[in-house]
């Protein structure tokens, strides 16, 4: 790629599953279209939940969609950068190999605005993927909430903010030695507070 003389740089957003990021990252991306802006969306390739080449916020009151390139790597999306490309989005990034921080950066430093979202924490509570990298590394780190969904033995929902992804299995927090990607929605996790995540136990 030719460098460009004006620098890019890089936000991030993170969370827990169901705190919006895919929404924000959406909201960012068409306010940079409506500036006539050239946008290239990208999503790995093994999430394909609602559509193979959309971002998908989760359906509720009404279903946000934007188109977006499935890959498989982070070399393919590296491959796929089209030299007039302004900014470049990046959904559920925690899904890729961890050289997809070294590329944001490159991509940064060649005058890209890049916007990542993606999981800073899997299901067990620990740094997920190169997130915590590119949160280091960004000059914007905005880290949503979702709302605690546990439920008291009466059936009340706790309704506090969430940071944590709980993986369920079977009605039980998954264990540690689950796989660490697994993908689902609200019938294989739940988001959770501080108190009602229940971390696995080591092996």
């Amino acid at each position: 790629m030719k460098k460009r003389k004006k620098r890019g740089w890089i936000e991030v957003i993170c969370g827990p599953m169901f705190c919006g990021k895919t929404e924000e990252l959406i909201r960012r991306l068409r306010r940079t279209e409506i500036a006539r802006l050239n946008v290239q969306v990208f999503k790995p390739s093994g999430d394909n939940r609602y559509s193979p080449d959309e971002l998908v916020v989760h359906p509720g009151a009404g279903v946000i969609r934007h188109t977006a390139i499935a890959v498989p790597d982070t070399r393919t999306l590296l491959k796929l950068v089209d030299p007039r490309t302004n900014v470049l989005g990046i959904d559920e990034a925690q899904f890729f190999d961890r050289t997809i921080a070294d590329g944001c950066n490159e991509l940064a430093n060649n005058g890209i605005r890049i916007i990542v979202a993606g999981l800073d924490m899997d299901f067990r509570g620990e740094p997920f993927g190169s997130i915590p990298i590119l949160m280091a590394q960004a000059e914007q780190v905005d880290k949503l909430h979702a709302i605690c969904t546990f439920k008291d033995p009466d059936g009340r929902i706790c309704g506090k903010e969430a940071m944590y992804t709980q993986r369920i299995i079977n009605g039980k927090p998954a264990p540690w030695d689950a796989p660490t990607v697994v993908i689902g929605a609200e019938d294989v996790y739940q988001a959770r507070c501080r108190r009602h995540f229940k971390r696995p136990k080591k092996l």
